[in-house]
């Protein structure tokens, strides 16, 4: 218990009640110095904050263009590797879709009070929301092509950078193999880059969080901690939806017995559990899809290769966090916003390599925000609760990898297998 406060997880979420206790104790006091200890708060979060900010665009456009590199890697490879790959996307898009859908259905029936939505907009500073002029489908269909990709990067226009991104990541498969190891290699540096610089930020994250919460616990209340427990809710449910869909897609497009599937995958389910990790999980899933009949070969190409760029949960609960933030702040969205958001939320996972739960958070999705038109403010509060919709998170992540590679690899024999391993090594 005690090394488990002691992580970074556990400081950021001790941050956020500390400083959620202290501001409701400081506005109940009514002492002179709380306007002052709240606009120090304010500064001290909002620094932190835009700290994290400074790194999502070029952290975005890199992601992406590694991301693409290493689906086409693997798309070259042909046979099973060919079908991974499109699964995966298909796979990606609808589970966006599903997020779009789900959340607004979920929150017209189960809604965040709406004293509690009012006072976390008072407690960030935001006014109530205003109508619109929304453009219509030919202007954002235009404005989706940027004529100026360093303009877009500029004014935060991200779904026309991350189009731009996309179509550059594409041309750049098709250069000769040692200047496009050399482009490949430039940005998998600046990752690593961005990522040092991230995990220094994020070594702050208790004091900014721990602002943050200061500040809406002063100006919201106790309902704050009420709106944190239904943001929970809400998102983690779509998590479970997708993990329960993969025990639903596993036997039925796999042909596996619904019994041989979960038993396959009830080791693997326990791993995820306790770690929180797909990457820890792959040993058992490897042997669950040994006993689901899978080749070995052919595990041995879909699910390192699943883990690698596939996040199913990610579209679905990136959009779904995008979609309560523009619920807390009251917004009601068009149908070019929610598109905006699905486009976003499937690009981006192209580029979702293993980071840590709080960096993938940030990274995945702001851009989302920003297509959208939706504050991030919120996303600072949110990722000290990230624990436990991550737990969702990798479980639909699991149970969708086993569900990919049995309907893959379905009616493959071993000499098949071992052909599309020796093809993908060979790669």
């Amino acid at each position: 218990m005690l090394k488990a406060l002691i992580s970074p997880p556990g400081r950021i979420l001790i941050g956020l009640f500390a400083g959620l206790l202290l501001g409701i104790l400081a506005a109940r006091s009514g002492g002179s110095g709380v306007d002052i200890a709240l606009t120090v708060g304010e500064t001290v979060g909002g620094l932190w904050l835009d700290a994290l900010r400074m790194t999502i665009v070029p952290l975005l456009v890199s992601l992406l263009v590694t991301g693409i590199s290493a689906n086409a890697d693997a798309a070259r490879a042909g046979g099973i590797t060919a079908r991974a790959v499109l699964m995966f996307a298909i796979c990606l898009l609808s589970s966006a879709t599903l997020a779009a859908i789900m959340i607004p259905s979920l929150l017209s029936v189960f809604p965040l009070a709406p004293e509690s939505a009012a006072a976390l907009r008072t407690a960030l500073g935001q006014a109530a929301p205003t109508p619109t002029d929304t453009p219509g489908i030919a202007q954002f269909l235009r404005s989706v092509v940027p004529t100026n990709p360093v303009a877009a990067a500029a004014s935060d226009a991200i779904l026309p950078l991350i189009l731009f991104t996309a179509v550059f990541g594409f041309a750049a498969t098709r250069l000769p193999e040692e200047p496009r190891r050399l482009l490949t290699g430039f940005f998998a540096a600046v990752v690593e880059t961005m990522l040092i610089i991230i995990n220094w930020v994020l070594w702050l994250a208790p004091i900014g969080v721990f602002a943050l919460a200061f500040v809406v616990g002063g100006r919201a209340g106790v309902g704050a901690f009420g709106a944190l427990v239904h943001y929970i809710l809400i998102v983690s449910s779509v998590g479970v939806v997708i993990w329960i869909a993969g025990f639903v897609i596993g036997p039925l497009l796999g042909r596996r017995p619904f019994g041989t599937f979960a038993r396959a995958a009830a080791p693997a389910t326990a791993v995820a559990l306790s770690t929180q990790s797909s990457l820890a999980s792959l040993p058992s899933m490897l042997r669950g899809a040994e006993r689901m009949g899978v080749p070995v070969s052919a595990a041995g190409v879909v699910l390192p290769l699943a883990v690698a760029i596939f996040r199913a949960t990610g579209p679905a609960m990136n959009l779904a966090v995008a979609l309560y933030v523009a619920h807390w702040a009251g917004m009601e969205l068009t149908a070019t916003q929610y598109a905006a958001g699905i486009a976003t939320a499937s690009i981006t996972t192209l580029g979702a390599v293993s980071l840590p739960g709080q960096v993938s958070f940030v990274t995945s999705i702001a851009p989302i925000c920003a297509a959208m038109g939706v504050p991030i403010e919120l996303l600072g509060i949110l990722i000290a609760v990230e624990t436990i919709p991550d737990i969702f998170r990798t479980l639909g992540n699991v149970s969708m990898d086993l569900a990919v590679t049995a309907t893959v690899t379905r009616g493959l024999d071993g000499t098949e297998a071992d052909a599309a391993l020796e093809r993908f090594v060979g790669e």
